[in-house]
């Protein structure tokens, strides 16, 4: 029998619910998560427990490494790996109340947003203007099958930005509403 399997999942960043839940979800039928390499999600086998999984999106924390990764032991989280700027954590579920999460109120994961924001959608954003907008316009102009091709391509592209543009930002104003109310 296997005791590691690789399984090919994608979560965008406001997804981060789902992913924590399916690492969960992957513990409790005997599954525990190991590491991640963008979409490659790696597990050893193991006796099936319900552990709870928590992100953090703190790239500044590499600064500070061993600082921020203590603050989490000493609240009984188990750090597990860093990925593409997210710090993955885990603690049996017979150790934490039944809402405890890494963020203890809306004002926190706001501010995570926020880091998000500044550390992945400004990029995100500077490629979209700066390269995806210019070169739908100059592909289009050419009247070689290449240029109509490309021109496609870069409409793809500019249709995979606005969708990720608008789900960050509905997810966003979620959470600065509820946070409000």
């Amino acid at each position: 029998m296997r005791n590691r399997k690789m399984e090919l999942k994608f979560f965008t960043v406001p997804e981060w619910k789902k992913e924590q839940e399916y690492l969960r979800k992957q513990h409790k039928k005997g599954w525990k998560f190991t590491k991640v390499n963008f979409v490659c999600y790696h597990f050893e086998k193991c006796e099936p427990e319900d552990v709870v999984y928590q992100t953090d999106y703190n790239p500044e924390g590499r600064a500070h490494k061993e600082e921020y990764v203590q603050m989490f032991r000493d609240c009984g989280w188990e750090y597990l790996q860093d990925s593409f700027g997210f710090s993955y954590f885990r603690k049996s579920a017979s150790e934490t109340n039944p809402n405890e999460e890494i963020f203890c109120d809306d004002a926190s994961r706001i501010e995570m947003m926020k880091r998000v924001f500044k550390g992945r959608m400004i990029p995100l954003l500077s490629i979209f203007f700066l390269i995806i907008l210019p070169q739908i316009s100059m592909q289009s102009r050419g009247d070689m099958m290449f240029h109509h091709i490309m021109a496609g391509f870069y409409i793809v592209m500019f249709v995979l930005y606005i969708v990720a543009f608008i789900m960050f930002g509905v997810q966003f104003w979620k959470l600065t509403n509820k946070k409000l109310e």
